[in-house]
C-alpha cells in the first residue's frame, strides 16, 4: 500500500479505516466525514443534499456502503442488545 493511501474497510470502495485518520473511526473515502457522522445526519432527517449544502461534499455512492457497513455492525454477536 503506498503512503498516504488509506486502508479499506473490509470489502468497501468508499469506506476506509486508518487511525491518521478522524482518530480511526471509519470514514468516508476522500471526506473527512465518518461513518457514524453521516448516519447521525441521516437519522436527524437530513438529506445528501442536505449534508453536503451545510458540510461538504460526500459522494452518493457511499450512502448504500455506509447503510450495509452499520447493518453489518449492528447484526455483529459482540453488539449488546
Amino acid at each position: 500500500m503506498a503512503q498516504g493511501e488509506l486502508k479499506p474497510f473490509k470489502d468497501c470502495r468508499w469506506i476506509v479505516a486508518d487511525s491518521e485518520l478522524l482518530g480511526g473511526k471509519l470514514a468516508v473515502r476522500g471526506t473527512r466525514f465518518s461513518v457514524s457522522f453521516i448516519l447521525a445526519c441521516l437519522a436527524e432527517g437530513m438529506s445528501i443534499e442536505e449534508i453536503e449544502e451545510t458540510y461538504g461534499p460526500c459522494p452518493h455512492e457511499a450512502v448504500p456502503e455506509i447503510m450495509k457497513v452499520a447493518a453489518d455492525l449492528l447484526d455483529a454477536p459482540n453488539v449488546a442488545a
